[in-house]
């Protein structure tokens, strides 16, 4: 679907704009450990970024475009959840908002298997 490959950009295009933030912005502001917390949102919002644009070509490709467009939701959701509960966390100084980013951890990996069941349920190409 074209949309996971415009909200995949768009992550992307935010990563690149928060990390910056982060390393210029805030690394006066901040501990080294709640940097080094800020950073590990970024990094995780990149590389999930970048599977939702995956994501929106295999839904192209692949038959079981259910799954796979469920991989891109739970992809989009583990992004603001884990993503987005660090950089609150990390701006916000509220511990308790660590709650929230496991459940967003556990959103990214329903979303890779949703993608890995799609691909292996890939009926073979005839000869």
């Amino acid at each position: 679907m074209k949309r996971f490959v415009g909200w995949g950009s768009l992550l992307a295009f935010l990563g690149v704009a928060l990390g910056a933030f982060g390393s210029h912005g805030l690394r006066d502001q901040l501990t080294p450990e709640r940097l080094a917390v800020f950073e590990t949102g970024v990094r995780y919002q990149l590389i999930h970024a970048l599977g939702l644009v995956l994501i929106g070509f295999a839904s192209e490709r692949l038959k079981d475009r259910k799954r796979v467009i469920a991989a891109g939701w739970l992809l989009l959701a583990g992004v603001l959840l884990f993503s987005g509960s660090l950089y609150a966390l990390v701006l916000s100084d509220t511990p308790a908002l660590g709650a929230i980013t496991p459940i967003g951890g556990v959103a990214f990996l329903a979303g890779w298997g949703c993608l890995a069941w799609a691909a292996w349920k890939e009926p073979k190409a005839s000869s």
